[in-house]
């Protein structure tokens, strides 16, 4: 007899997660209402999550272990690859998710004829302060997320909603359809090149206001650090996409704004490494080509670089009235913390 598909496909991509997998997939398999499975994919872990894995005694849990670490794009595709349930829902290994969420968001996606959900986020920050990311008034009012929307919101350095940080559920149909996978060449904004492809696509996005996913910031979080090879990924991966899709007016706006914001990043962060090692000459230049890095030294790093800053102090002040980012978390603007 042919085993009947799962509703939903929990896929969790696991790297030196033993302290924390368990946690996470019993919060996958305690969904109410649905039929699930969960597939841990171990990245070439150095810990014991495997053994974590191994030791639970539930058929609905299956662990992939891949020869080489493919970072998380390559090993969420791993799981993708082998899933078999209706919707595909994406779970860091330190994360959770409540026992409604997908029986929530299915339910949504059913009476509004979407492919994909995204739904509110609760923050668990390291002082066991519990903090809701989005507005439930401000999500209400949009219940679509479009492409425009999307693109908008990841402007690095804005003091408005990221939604690149909300976790969607995807109709697994969707993704095959249109030959949908994370992009395996870079390790931080992946989820965002996914869900924005999506979008792109033509696939329909509905917002549910309430949170169902758990958001754990813990140290070590490789979101606290955003480097120059990060942001050099992040626009090899936007010039691709935007080589293989054909955006709206309001849509490519947005992208142009982003497109300059991760220029912008990029500058900030080369001024911080010649401030870092004290080259003068290496900041004014970048100070000079690109003065709104300038504005950008507000950002928390700036703190550790204060005594550092006065040559620059005499330089032409930046023009830009662009805000530093601060997300509910405290973290890097869009990225991922997993």
């Amino acid at each position: 007899m042919t085993q009947r598909a799962p509703d939903v496909s929990f896929v969790i991509a696991a790297y030196n997660a033993a302290d924390t997998i368990r946690r996470s997939i019993d919060s996958a398999l305690a969904q109410t209402g649905v039929d699930v499975e969960v597939i841990v994919v171990d990245d070439y872990s150095k810990d014991e999550t495997c053994a974590v894995v191994e030791e639970l005694a539930d058929q609905r849990v299956r662990l992939l272990r891949l020869a080489e670490n493919r970072g998380p794009g390559g090993a969420r595709n791993a799981g993708l690859e082998a899933a078999r349930g209706d919707w595909i829902a994406i779970l860091d290994a330190d994360d959770t998710v409540s026992p409604q969420r997908l029986s929530r968001m299915i339910g949504l996606a059913s009476s509004t004829e979407a492919s994909i959900v995204v739904d509110n986020i609760d923050v668990l920050n390291l002082d066991g302060r519990l903090e809701r990311m989005f507005p439930e008034a401000e999500l209400e009012r949009r219940r679509t997320l479009t492409l425009a929307a999307f693109i908008g919101s990841n402007v690095l350095f804005r003091s408005t909603f990221n939604f690149g940080y909300m976790k969607p559920i995807f109709e697994r149909r969707f993704l095959n359809e249109h030959r949908l996978r994370f992009e395996e060449t870079i390790r931080i904004g992946e989820d965002y090149i996914l869900l924005a492809s999506a979008l792109a696509h033509g696939g329909r996005c509905v917002i549910d206001p309430s949170a169902g996913y758990c958001y754990h910031i813990r140290e070590g979080s490789i979101s606290r650090v955003l480097e120059l090879r990060h942001i050099d990924a992040m626009m090899t991966a936007d010039r691709e996409f935007l080589a293989r899709h054909t955006l709206d007016a309001e849509a490519l706006a947005m992208q142009r704004r982003r497109d300059k914001s991760l220029v912008e990043a990029h500058a900030f962060l080369r001024l911080v490494e010649h401030l870092k090692s004290k080259s003068l000459a290496g900041a004014t230049q970048v100070a000079l080509t690109n003065p709104r890095a300038l504005r950008h030294l507000r950002m928390p790093i700036a703190v550790r670089l204060r005594r550092l800053l006065a040559p620059i102090a005499r330089m032409k002040p930046a023009t830009s009235t662009v805000a530093a980012e601060r997300p509910t978390s405290g973290e890097s603007p869009h990225v991922s913390k997993g």
